[in-house]
């Protein structure tokens, strides 16, 4: 009896552990950001700007509609506690599209070498990053904005067809690149993207967080998760039933 108490205790202090360095992980990704510094163009790794290896969705997604079962949010968060590195202040995580943070987002001279042709401001406003149209003039991009904040009770859910639609046409257009972004490049604009992906390339949820944290290590909050979840099961149904979608 002693020997199983002793081995009880032991389980237990494995798993107290495992639960606290989750919560330091957690803790670590939510903290403020410094002060914003120039970032050089050298800084950027060659992996940042690789071009991803991505079959065009037109065709169907990897997971059989058939099959596939929007899975529930505990299931999705867990998807994300596998280590994933970031890769610096932006990264390519489909063709021509790209998810970064404030760095790169205030780097005129970044984004011109970089040739994005537009831009999609997840945390625009005043008490956000305050770019705006004016900040970008001596860029021949266009902006988009989106006041959102990275708070699991917000919901940005609202900005999902919107948004797909313009970063899809922004796509078709001539040289067309895209730059997604927030202040850490994790949770609004991740979610952003991921809305893209669903909705404009038939990617299911779980499809497209496998696509996007190949590239960039992105985390939304429970809240964009479970928006993201009823999102896909709403297109699962639609796709099901051979409809269109209303974009």
């Amino acid at each position: 009896m002693q020997q199983t108490g002793q081995g009880s205790c032991c389980v237990t202090a494995i798993l107290e552990e495992a639960q606290e360095k989750r919560h330091q992980h957690l803790k670590q990704s939510t903290e403020l950001l410094p002060p914003p510094q120039r970032m050089s163009w050298d800084s950027l790794s060659r992996d940042d700007l690789l071009r991803p290896t991505i079959r065009r969705a037109s065709s169907l997604t990897s997971s059989s509609p058939k099959s596939y079962e929007t899975p529930m949010l505990g299931e999705i968060q867990r998807m994300l506690w596998t280590p994933v590195p970031c890769r610096g202040n932006v990264n390519e995580v489909w063709p021509n599209l790209y998810i970064g943070d404030l760095y790169i987002a205030r780097d005129i001279e970044q984004l011109r070498r970089m040739r994005i042709t537009h831009i999609v401001n997840a945390a625009a406003g005043r008490f956000h990053i305050d770019t705006g149209a004016k900040f970008y003039k001596d860029l021949p991009v266009d902006y988009y904005g989106v006041e959102a904040d990275d708070d699991p009770k917000f919901d940005l859910s609202i900005y999902f067809y919107p948004t797909a639609k313009y970063i899809r046409a922004a796509l078709h257009s001539p040289r067309g690149k895209v730059l997604v972004h927030c202040a850490m490049g994790i949770s609004r604009s991740a979610t952003l993207v991921l809305a893209f992906l669903m909705i404009c390339e038939n990617k299911t949820l779980v499809d497209a967080l496998n696509t996007v944290r190949k590239h960039r290590g992105v985390c939304p909050n429970s809240g964009f998760l479970s928006q993201l979840r009823d999102l896909d099961i709403r297109l699962m149904s639609e796709r099901g039933r051979g409809g269109p979608l209303n974009l």
